[in-house]
């Protein structure tokens, strides 16, 4: 018998083993990386002990190579926090088998594996540092066979055949963030392989590398201070909470609605538009960003690109009409995820197809007088877990609110509570936010009226408890961050 006939004993048969692993994102950017790990196969003895048998030949024995080191190089382009497009460079290593046949005689195969492949990768954040993936995609891969005989084993007619061929490859990891560029992965991956003697097979390789991360979205720039104070409007905000910037005591909330599935811009919206332009312009080191709601009518998906496509479009308008520089405006789409009213209102839905812009604004409010307006300002303050005191170091602020309201006597304010759902690791109950959050603005009311004198008549306490988080409240930074209490200047509408 040839070694032709023979040589398709190398079975590469199926191992099963996918460990179920994870993997981590974060919106979009270009990333490359490695990995390096094992790769095993499972070799088919029964068939080469019957194609031996079939030849005339007994095999008493037969030691198999089934494990290699492996290696991988890899580059994709994560699309959004959910998806990503990979490529790879890949070499599983070499696999083989001798076989000790009667009458005395050996037979020896190997075969290399190495080639590229393309993924789709879906993925799954867990916390802000783990999250888990999963990848289906094609191969593209190089068998390279060697074979070689002794004694009564016929030689072989092609010694090193190879083939080419493609086919798909399927895995599972987890990838933990040590820093925003650098990431550590551990995956168990499936390549479906033929050989270069009519076989297919899977081989399973378990590894662990690096990602580098690159052209990734940046946080807003810290902003500077603002020298002077908010500018001149016409009408009465609807407000939404937002986070304030950490370097800023106060910030400007602009508001402007759309009709239902509409993105274009109403003539009456640019008049407010052209407030914010005049601001900008005069106060050329701030900086806005530019925040699109929608209703709950649709999908959340379609929604999602609405509320984009609309932030976009009030950024193109301050450009291209308003002249003020690209790299001060960014845009954000919230969908449907923020309402500040009931969607099962016909009115309700109105006041959540918004346009919402958050614009770094002045600290020193002392002589500033009102007009009216559609920017107000809002003040933040934090507390320590289940607390209710106002922190000392927030006194100053709560006495210059104090002094705004007394020059402005037309001027109301809404103190709003707010808490985080979570402290450490224990979760905390709806009723018990809410308990808390109405603390905090009734202290920090009566802390208005007893300590500051300002007339309580002027002064509202709202209750949100963790209904308006600003944060996910998984880290006890995101969780600080929920425990606040926002002041809402309200000026007349004249």
């Amino acid at each position: 018998m040839k070694l032709s006939r023979t040589s398709v004993s190398m079975g590469v048969a199926a191992v099963a083993i996918c460990a179920s692993q994870f993997a981590a994102a974060d919106d979009s950017f270009w990333y490359i990386g490695g990995n390096i790990g094992q790769s095993r196969a499972k070799i088919d003895d029964a068939r080469i002990a019957n194609q031996l048998l079939g030849a005339g030949l007994a095999s008493p024995s037969i030691a198999n190579d089934d494990n290699h080191s492996a290696y991988k190089l890899f580059g994709g382009y994560q699309l959004n926090k959910n998806f990503a497009l990979e490529a790879s460079y890949f070499d599983l290593g070499q696999f083989g088998y001798t076989a000790t046949t009667v009458p005395a005689g050996t037979l020896n195969g190997n075969i290399k594996l190495r080639g590229v492949g393309m993924d789709m990768v879906g993925i799954l954040p867990l916390t802000q540092k783990f999250s888990a993936f999963g990848r289906l995609g094609m191969n593209y891969a190089q068998a390279q066979d060697s074979f070689s005989s002794t004694g009564s084993v016929a030689s072989p007619t092609i010694p090193n055949p190879s083939k080419n061929a493609l086919n798909y490859k399927a895995g599972l990891g987890l990838q933990y963030d040590v820093t925003k560029a650098f990431g550590l992965r551990a995956e168990a991956e499936r390549y479906r392989i033929d050989d270069a003697v009519g076989n297919k097979g899977d081989i399973n390789m378990i590894s662990v590398g690096l990602v580098y991360r690159f052209d990734e979205k940046k946080p807003a720039p810290v902003q500077k201070e603002a020298p002077a104070p908010a500018p001149v409007v016409e009408a009465a905000p609807i407000f939404v909470i937002v986070p304030v910037i950490k370097l800023q005591r106060y910030c400007s909330i602009l508001d402007i609605q759309f009709e239902i599935k509409q993105d274009e811009i109403q003539r009456e919206e640019k008049e407010k538009l052209a407030v914010v332009g005049t601001f900008l312009n005069k106060y050329p080191d701030t900086t806005a960003v530019i925040e699109g709601h929608t209703d709950n009518v649709g999908s959340s998906e379609y929604n999602l690109k609405l509320s984009l496509r609309r932030a976009e479009a009030v950024v193109s308008y301050l450009v291209d009409t308003l002249h003020i520089a690209p790299a001060r405006l960014s845009a954000v789409g919230y969908g449907e995820a923020r309402p500040i009213a009931d969607n099962s209102t016909r009115e309700g839905q109105q006041m959540n197809r918004r346009i919402d812009a958050v614009i770094a604004c002045a600290t020193d409010v002392a002589g500033l007088k009102v007009v009216p307006a559609r920017m107000t300002m809002a003040l933040e303050m934090d507390f320590d877990p289940n607390k209710t005191d106002i922190q000392p170091q927030y006194y100053g602020e709560l006495h210059e609110v104090a002094n705004f309201m007394k020059a402005n006597p037309d001027v109301t304010a809404a103190v709003e509570g707010h808490s985080s759902n979570m402290v450490g690791k224990v979760h905390i109950s709806a009723e018990k936010s809410m308990e808390i959050s109405s603390l905090r603005a009734n202290k920090v009311m009566d802390y208005l009226v007893e300590k500051e004198g300002i007339s309580r008549s002027r002064l509202s306490a709202e209750a949100y408890g963790r209904t308006r988080r600003v944060a996910y409240g998984t880290t006890l930074e995101g969780q600080q961050e929920n425990r606040r209490v926002n002041i809402i200047f309200n000026y007349p509408k004249k």
